[in-house]
């Protein structure tokens, strides 16, 4: 049967309808609601019984947007199969819709076209189009090789205390952290609470969330340069605000918890100081935690839920509004104060558009993660603090809990899921359009003054 030329260029026609951000949001849409229906198949479930469809969308939701928050406990209610299903949606959330896509076309051997490029750029966070296929194929080889390593040594240690299901433990653990989805496999909600002190877990879990959440772009400046001198501005301050956040973090962290019997207060100096610097480190979109997350003090709660809202770096697996972000936002901060009229840092001059973007995104982040709040105050039973604790969770795609996500109601759960979503492509496809859809008026309108403060 032939095709009228005709209906074939309103089909393209159709087809160049949606913008590289509605195809973005679209792919995440579809493949949470595809996930959904298989988690809710008897097949997914330990128990061989259908599973609730809101339980399912959730933890579809949770997986794609690699999240990590539950309302159903992933090691005792999924069976193999619903656990393979989510270690995939990880995986393809991780590493995006286009990457996935890419993949598939280089291996049939399709020629990338332009309209492909431009949906890439988007996915990955870049300025232009210059060699964004080339970094994608960066992005998956870097990813399977990290992966394969840090999967690999978790293996050999899980072996020795589940024998040969520990190297599935292993590898599957090793794709959760360092696409910074914080989902485990050992049961009872408990997380990494087993190995507070185990050197081996500790430093690899966060190593690999680490290197997730920094982006792809700076692990391959880093790659190519070795010497920060040589590195990219981006590079430059997403290095240093990630050092900062994190040394900061586990400061805080173990002062506040120093004689907390409940944390750090019964673990020896070693416990201590690595249960401090992995909390500082998970709550930047990784999801795992060593100590019990309900148990913490207020004030470490408070100081986590900043830690998520920060979040990681651009073009990586994690969430949040991104250290550049918050970095760009606390140098306007500075310059504003000492009376500079420019932005500055590393001898680079910061473009005012950038302070703008930076300030727009933490706005409408603040306002989504405001009204959610206040949403869950009204449908929840649950103190204020764990609520905001469980929205900027949510949003920052961390994971983290104080218990209450399986205790939520129906509509709890759909305010996270439409919060977890809007955290993995809001901020970014938010950002990416306000960069690339800017337009400069025709006419300047004549400056008028407005008393600040």
């Amino acid at each position: 049967m032939s095709i009228d030329p005709r209906t074939d260029d309103l089909l393209d026609i159709a087809k160049w309808r949606l913008t590289p951000y509605q195809v973005l949001v679209l792919g995440f849409a579809g493949l949470i609601f595809v996930g959904a229906l298989l988690l809710t198949t008897p097949l997914a479930s330990a128990s061989g019984k259908p599973t609730p469809f809101v339980d399912a969308l959730f933890t579809a939701t949770s997986a794609v947007c690699v999240t990590g928050l539950v309302v159903v406990d992933t090691g005792s209610h999924w069976s193999l199969f619903g656990q393979l299903v989510i270690i995939s949606l990880i995986q393809i959330g991780g590493l995006g819709i286009m990457s996935m896509a890419t993949l598939i076309a280089l291996l049939i051997g399709k020629k990338i076209q332009l309209r492909e490029r431009l949906i890439i750029q988007e996915a990955l966070n870049q300025f232009t189009m210059a060699g964004v296929v080339r970094l994608m194929i960066y992005v998956m080889k870097t990813t399977f090789i990290i992966e394969l390593i840090g999967g690999t040594i978790l293996a050999i240690r899980w072996f020795a205390d589940y024998g040969p299901r520990g190297i599935y433990y292993g590898y599957w653990h090793a794709i959760s952290a360092f696409c910074n989805a914080g989902f485990d496999l050992f049961g009872d909600f408990r997380s990494l609470t087993g190995y507070v002190d185990d050197i081996t877990v500790n430093i690899v879990i966060t190593m690999l969330i680490i290197l997730g959440g920094i982006g792809f772009t700076v692990i391959a400046d880093v790659w190519d340069n070795r010497r920060f001198n040589k590195f990219s501005l981006h590079t430059k301050l997403v290095l240093s605000v990630s050092a900062f956040l994190i040394i900061f973090g586990a400061a805080v962290i173990f002062l506040l918890e120093w004689n907390n019997p409940a944390t750090l207060g019964s673990l020896n100096w070693q416990g201590k100081l690595l249960a401090s610097y992995f909390q500082s480190v998970t709550p930047r979109t990784a999801g795992y935690n060593t100590l019990d997350i309900g148990k913490l003090e207020s004030g470490t709660l408070f100081f986590l839920i900043i830690l998520m809202f920060i979040g990681a770096s651009p073009a990586s697996t994690g969430g949040g509004v991104k250290t550049s972000t918050f970095g760009v936002l606390v140098l306007a901060i500075a310059a504003q104060i000492s009376g500079k009229n420019d932005v500055e840092v590393f001898q680079r001059r910061i473009p005012v558009a950038t302070v703008y973007k930076a300030f727009t995104v933490v706005f409408l982040s603040a306002l989504l993660v405001i009204l959610v709040t206040l949403a869950l105050t009204v449908t929840e039973q649950a103190p204020f603090l764990n609520v905001l604790f469980e929205v900027v969770s949510a949003f920052g795609t961390v994971g983290l809990s104080t218990g209450i996500t399986p205790t939520l109601t129906v509509a709890g759960k759909l305010w996270l899921i439409l919060t977890m979503f809007a955290g993995r492509v809001g901020p970014v496809t938010l950002a990416l359009a306000i960069a690339l859809r800017a337009r400069k008026g025709a006419l300047q309108l004549p400056e008028g003054r407005v008393i600040i403060g």
